[in-house]
């Protein structure tokens, strides 16, 4: 339980230092294995398309928690997602001269560095097989707005 609330309370530092950092005309880079960019803000917009780890995207507008971009690399390709998905800071591996694998990446914008992952090995064997195995589940948007609506939940949008 302790290690859950550790992960949480990780990930919300998280949440709020890239909303901070969200401004008009500024650069942004996604920090999720893929970012869907939305036709308009909500979960159940349709998909533009997507930037994976590591994409740099220039800020076109903000609204609360959403923020419209556009990506560097393929300027037509451009939409909106939640400003959770970037973080104002390029994320390269200590010592290297290159970019980013994209597990590195993806840990970095988790707000993990050599020191964390120290922390962790030193305390005994690591299992993420429970992970990988919820990370592959792959639920679609029509299924998932079809549980929302049969459960009477919000959308939240």
């Amino acid at each position: 339980m302790k290690k859950i609330l550790i992960f949480f309370v990780l990930c919300v530092c998280v949440v709020f230092s890239t909303a901070a950092q969200v401004s008009k005309g500024g650069t942004l880079y996604a920090v999720a294995k893929s970012v869907a960019l939305k036709a308009s803000t909500g979960n159940f917009a349709a998909t533009n398309g997507t930037l994976a780890y590591g994409d740099q995207v220039t800020v076109l507008q903000v609204s609360g928690k959403w923020v419209e971009v556009r990506s560097v690399s393929k300027p037509s390709l451009s939409g909106w997602s939640l400003s959770s998905n970037f973080s104002a800071k390029r994320v390269t591996a200590a010592g290297n001269t290159g970019s980013a694998s994209a597990s590195e990446i993806a840990m970095a914008g988790k707000g993990f560095n050599q020191e964390v992952e120290n922390v962790y090995k030193s305390g005994g064997k690591l299992n993420y097989a429970d992970v990988d195995k919820t990370e592959a589940v792959n639920v679609s948007l029509k299924d998932l707005e079809q549980f929302l609506t049969d459960g009477r939940l919000s959308m939240g949008d």
